[in-house]
């Protein structure tokens, strides 16, 4: 697998990755105990840090771009395997 393919994958991964912590550690201004900003919705986060999110989506990334690749090198897991139509 070329160097170009993996980092175009990791990429996918850390796009889908950040979507999916994004909720992770994000507290509303009602659970920090103070009274939410007018015009915000209620379930608004009080803070949002896109550091902490970049950084978690960045070691979940890496974590599932190597265990795709290891799968490539490897064939851990095959078309095969998951042909449950056949």
């Amino acid at each position: 697998m070329k160097l170009t393919s993996i980092l175009a994958i990791y990429v996918l991964f850390w796009t889908l990755s950040l979507f999916l912590v994004l909720p992770f550690g994000v507290r509303t201004a009602e659970e920090e105990g103070t009274k939410a900003a007018p015009g915000h919705a209620e379930s608004a986060p009080h803070r949002f840090s896109f550091g902490k999110a970049a950084l978690r989506a960045t070691i979940l990334s890496a974590v599932l771009t190597g265990l795709y690749v290891a799968n490539y090198v490897f064939g851990w897991i095959r078309v095969e395997d998951v042909d449950w139509l056949n």
